[in-house]
């Protein structure tokens, strides 16, 4: 049976991109395929231009941050597998067939992720980024979050056993969430394609707040790992300084081998 795809994409005031992401997901040509838009009340243009576009299904309402967004939204799918594609953001041609192919072939799968292309305001790709296999210490101990929340799919049956994000989390929610379930036990599977558009732009959260979000990151490896946990003041710090060592280290020599670093790709859209 052919699987049922639902992407949520939360909304406030993304008139400048919100079309490239809604563009992204109906031009896929996927024959089953609902697309979420939680939209914040916007009070640029963003609100006339989905409503420009009848194939979705648009709730505007107040929420209380982009976690609560997301959530009304994972509540609502219908699909067996759930995206999370921000507005800002886009899928490239072939994303959903490609996951959806995936997740048929491997029911084992839990949340699956792939490989993305960083762009800029103007939609120019600035860089090709390689991801890595699931590694549990990398995703508890790296700087960064390695797993991109923009070319992340879910089980619906994630959400049906009662995993939503926390929404205490505005920065770092994804961090929180993938660790969270990771250690539940959920199977994380990488998919070595391009799936999706990462952009960063002067207003995106992730270039706002960086120092808010790395304080958000550690609070939540702090309240799942009972190492770091127990210790306190400088001992602590040095172990974390030790682990994420540690775990840079391994990051750049298994992308060394990959070939990660040397990448050029193509270009264009697609």
């Amino acid at each position: 049976m052919r699987l049922k795809l639902s992407i949520v994409t939360p909304s406030y005031n993304q008139a400048r991109f919100i079309t490239e992401a809604v563009e992204s997901v109906r031009d896929q040509g996927y024959p089953d395929v609902e697309h979420l838009v939680m939209d914040n009340c916007s009070t640029d243009a963003t609100s006339g231009i989905l409503k420009e576009y009848s194939h979705l299904s648009l709730v505007c309402e107040p929420d209380r941050g982009q976690s609560d967004a997301l959530n009304k939204g994972f509540r609502m799918a219908s699909g067996d597998i759930v995206g999370w594609l921000n507005a800002d953001d886009r899928y490239l041609p072939g994303c959903l067939k490609a996951v959806a192919d995936f997740f048929t072939a491997h029911p084992d799968c839990d949340i699956l992720y792939g490989n993305y292309r960083l762009i800029d305001e103007g939609s120019k790709v600035l860089c090709y980024r390689q991801e890595l296999p699931f590694d549990l210490f990398m995703l508890k101990y790296l700087h960064v979050l390695y797993i991109p929340s923009t070319t992340t799919f879910f089980r619906r049956r994630i959400f049906e056993d009662g995993n939503f994000l926390d929404i205490r989390y505005h920065y770092a929610m994804d961090y929180e969430f993938f660790l969270r379930l990771a250690l539940k036990g959920y199977r994380f599977s990488y998919l070595p394609s391009y799936l999706a558009d990462f952009r960063t732009h002067a207003d995106s959260k992730s270039r706002r707040q960086t120092l808010v979000q790395k304080e958000e990151m550690e609070a939540a490896l702090l309240q799942y790992d009972q190492l770091l946990g127990k210790l306190n003041g400088s001992l602590r710090f040095c172990v974390r300084f030790g682990l994420e060592g540690i775990a840079r280290s391994k990051r750049y020599v298994l992308k060394l081998i990959n070939g990660a670093y040397f990448y050029k790709g193509n270009h264009s859209h697609g």
